[in-house]
């Protein structure tokens, strides 16, 4: 076992001084800072108890003072030395932590009952009895330990229910929740391969063929993929994911099969074939949840994975626990893959069939706009835009006959779309991304990320026979080299999530706490094993839980609300997320008018960036309300119309992205008509990451060049004051 580093002993020490005295002035800052370092580094589960809100125990004023009446009035300075001596004994410190309370309770317990104490007019009787008894020398100060442990647990409901709340957050044997999966004999088949190998295909063979199916996927987009493949083939698929219902039969009966995204999958509906797609997410620090859920509790006589090798082993340790034997096929990539050996190094060398992958969208908006600035027209995919914008520019770039030849695109091609992609091109191998403690971290992307990006290249069947992958920069190639030559990481431990029905336990337990502060105290008491599982990282839960907390609503649909699959850095849409919640708190529909009033419905066609980005925001807003839709049937009662508004903006935003270049330069116009680029734009340009310093000094210098020239066509003008004032202008910047 690790020990734990003398740091760390350093920092609790300075926990207990600041929350048992009183520190100097001078030292607050510096011990609060301490204490915020030791909460980032430190391990949550030793400071669980500070995750417990005191209630305040307030004295009745109207009772009568019967214990005044018995043995007469108290003096508080009398009563205060009592206390004090009690407080001290070390053998009381000792039993109070027998019964619950550390150090930390210990303090908070006294302070409020020092106060009770000496600030009531009116003692309960049995208490008043005892201090005076103490007091006339009649009784031992330890004598108070039981009014005292009673009124720690009143303002501490924990300390009644501690055992009860463990065996709630015990998930040690996540494959016991599920009795109606391990009733069944169910046969596990892996399609190991990397991408472009057929191993999806092999298995979704299988599910078309069978009598009934579910198809489990990431992504909306896969799941209309299966669903459609399906219905051409002639057998019947209904289609759910988080936004979305649609059903094979006209009239609204359910068929067989089933494509789903992961998080919507039933774990009480019998199949015959499930297939669980991208089974290496399981490993995902938000979404890992869904998979370990559909993989232990699926009710499917045969359940096919299909995903990357490095989770084989995973997957084999969770079949022990579930008694469940697993078969691996291994498949080979149908097609050559080959690293090149030089860089691009420069944006006028690219080739018909290329795709430039970037990790943001700054990267996205200016390599996009140089390579249109060469006279080569771009396809541009990036994980904000809608869906069917994503497959109009997927389309357009395929088509051979469309003059588009060249993608520019994040990680979103990873998976979901079918691409004829020659030459895949890392435009950078840097990628921020969330570690499990919710913290954004900049950092080369992963064998795994790597060779899913790169696979996407040379895909078996369309008209590039041989992918090639290379860097933009010299001097990323040899990590690409390296990245692309290891195997994917062994996965060692699956995702889990309290579940709504362990948090109404919670709630029932502890019904003063908020709905973030008892995810917190979950994850804390919760009892994981921690060679298979991990708990899922919860911040995005707990964000939205404290921004409706104010907002009147029963835990249920507090819960509910709080799992809306919502982008947090988009202020729009967190204030969009709010108005539903009041809207719904109050019991009046969400309907469609009141929504086209709060959106500014109808939208206008985007004529900056800036524009784009927003018609983005309120696509997510009418995805979150088709969400809500399907929870909430009677407030959120107009999904149709509200659809209809959806595939509007989609058709608005596909023609933004098509102008892309000109919206860039739309927005540079805006940022010129500011001096020197420091207006409100460019500020709000610059704090939404569309616009860098780099791009913006680019821009400066692009229109430095404008008015050079501008400036020497002017000295052909005879008219001396316009020269003069131009080249004051000039000097000037």
């Amino acid at each position: 076992m690790l020990q734990k580093p003398k740091i760390y002993t350093v920092f609790k020490t300075v926990n207990s001084i600041v929350t048992t005295l009183s520190a100097p002035s001078f030292l607050r800052p510096v011990c609060a800072g301490l204490i915020q370092l030791r909460t980032k580094r430190g391990s949550s589960k030793d400071n669980v108890s500070s995750l417990f809100t005191p209630i305040q125990i307030k004295p009745n004023p109207d009772d009568i003072n019967v214990g005044a009446e018995l043995t007469g009035n108290l003096n508080k300075a009398d009563l205060l030395k009592v206390l004090n001596k009690f407080y001290q004994n070390p053998s009381i410190k000792h039993l109070l932590t027998e019964n619950g309370l550390d150090i930390y309770l210990q303090h908070q317990a006294y302070v409020s009952f020092r106060r009770y104490c000496l600030e009531a007019n009116t003692l309960p009787v049995d208490l008043h009895v005892v201090v005076s008894d103490i007091l006339q020398g009649a009784g031992n100060h330890t004598d108070i330990f039981p009014y005292f442990l009673r009124h720690a647990k009143q303002m501490f409901p924990h300390l009644e229910c501690m055992d009860d709340l463990k065996k709630i957050s015990d998930l040690r044997s996540p494959a016991n929740w599920y009795p109606e999966a391990r009733a069944l004999n169910r046969k596990i088949i892996f399609h190991a391969g990397p991408t472009n190998s057929g191993k999806t295909y092999h298995a979704l063979e299988r599910y078309i063929t069978a009598k009934s199916g579910v198809y489990c996927g990431p992504l909306k987009l896969l799941a209309s993929e299966v669903f459609n493949k399906c219905n051409g083939r002639g057998t019947p698929c209904d289609l759910v994911t988080g936004e979305e219902r649609k059903f094979a039969d006209p009239l609204q009966n359910p068929s067989a099969h089933v494509a789903c995204t992961v998080e919507m999958t039933s774990v009480t509906n019998p199949y015959e074939v499930a297939v669980i797609d991208e089974i290496q997410m399981i490993r995902d620090p938000q979404r890992g949840w869904a998979w370990t859920r559909a993989l232990l509790g699926l009710m499917a006589e045969e359940v096919h994975l299909c995903g990357e090798a490095g989770a084989v082993n995973l997957v084999s340790q969770l079949c022990l626990t579930t008694g469940e034997d697993i078969e691996v096929r291994n498949y080979k990539r149908l097609t050559d893959l080959k690293i090149e050996n030089q860089a691009l190094g420069s944006l006028e060398s690219v080739k018909p069939g290329d795709c430039i992958v970037c990790f943001s969208k700054n990267d996205i908006y200016s390599v996009s706009r140089k390579i249109e600035s060469i006279g080569k027209e771009v396809a541009v995919i990036y994980g904000g835009l809608p869906p069917g914008t994503k497959l109009a520019q997927a389309a357009k770039f395929n088509d051979p006959e469309n003059s588009c030849k060249i993608l520019v695109a994040t990680d979103a091609i990873g998976m979901g779309l079918n691409l004829s992609i020659r030459r895949v091109i890392f435009y950078s191998l840097i990628k921020p991304t969330m570690n499990e403690k919710g913290e954004k971290e900049m950092d080369t992307i992963s064998v795994s990320q790597a060779l899913q990006i790169a696979g996407r290249a040379g895909r078996y069947g369309t008209k590039w026979e041989q992918g090639f992958v290379t860097t933009f920069k010299t001097e990323d190639l040899p990590t690409l080299k390296t990245l692309m030559a290891s195997q994917p990481e062994p996965l060692t431990q699956a995702g889990l999530h309290p579940t709504a029905e362990q948090i109404e336990l919670y709630a029932y337990h502890l019904p003063n706490s908020t709905l973030s502060n008892l995810m917190d105290i979950f994850v804390n008491l919760c009892t994981v094993d921690n060679s298979l599982y991990f708990m899922c990282n919860i911040d995005d839960f707990k964000f939205l839980a404290d921004m409706i907390q104010h907002v009147p609503l029963p835990l249920r649909a507090r819960y509910v609300f709080c799992c809306s699959p919502i982008n947090k850095k988009m202020p729009f849409v967190c204030t969009m997320f709010l108005k539903f919640t009041r809207q719904f708190s109050k019991n009046e529909p969400i309907t469609f008018d009141w929504l086209c009033s709060s959106i500014g419905w109808p939208l206008q066609p985007p004529r900056t960036i800036l524009d784009l980005v927003h018609l983005e925001a309120v696509f997510d807003v009418l995805d979150l309300y088709l969400w809500l839709s399907y929870r909430f049937v009677d407030l959120f009662n107009q999904a149709d119309l509200v659809r209809d508004m959806q595939k509007e903006l989609d058709q608005i935003i596909q023609q933004g992205v098509v102008q892309l270049t000109r919206l860039l330069q739309n927005s540079e116009t805006d940022i010129q008509s500011s001096p020197v680029g420091k207006g409100r734009l460019t500020q709000r340009l610059l704090a939404q990451g569309i616009l860098t310093p780099d791009m913006l000094s680019e821009l400066k210098k692009e229109w430095n060049r404008k008015e050079e020239l501008k400036a020497s066509d002017s000295d052909e003008d005879p008219s001396p004051p316009k020269t003069t004032v131009r080249r004051k202008r000039k000097t000037t910047k």
